[in-house]
């Protein structure tokens, strides 16, 4: 069967696209080639890929005011897998380190995984885990 879609992007609308890629490159590593001015950022990490775009500015392109979730935003996450249960408790502090705020810190779950939750500077949920001792 041909293929339909290709899944390979994710986009978040950022009040601060300077705090956004400070955060996701200094704590997973993604890279990007963002002048710093203009309004649309891609930034990459292997093939997994992260665009931003300003709040104000898409409302200005699509002509069309947007209400945004306060606080930690709960309706979608990022979620990152590493090797060993040690690493969950090393990411976890990683990015405390880089400016995350704690949502649920490492926790081994009933199922067998070791979880953790952080927010970015938007309020993105990120989760941190691995199945793997």
């Amino acid at each position: 069967m041909k293929e339909r879609f290709k899944f390979n992007t994710v986009g978040f609308f950022t009040r601060d696209n300077k705090a956004t890629v400070d955060f996701y490159t200094k704590t997973f590593g993604f890279t990007t080639d963002w002048d710093g001015i203009q309004p649309n950022v891609e930034m990459t990490l292997g093939n997994m890929r992260i665009i931003l775009f300003p709040r104000d500015a898409f409302e200005h392109m699509v002509s069309r005011k947007f209400q945004y979730p306060e606080g930690f935003n709960g309706t979608m996450e990022l979620a990152f897998d590493v090797p060993t249960f040690a690493d969950v408790d090393k990411e976890y502090q990683h990015a405390l380190a880089n400016g995350a705020a704690s949502v649920l810190s490492p926790t081994t779950e009933p199922w067998g995984q070791r979880t953790c939750y952080v927010a970015d500077p938007d309020g993105n949920l990120i989760e941190i885990g691995t199945f793997t001792k």
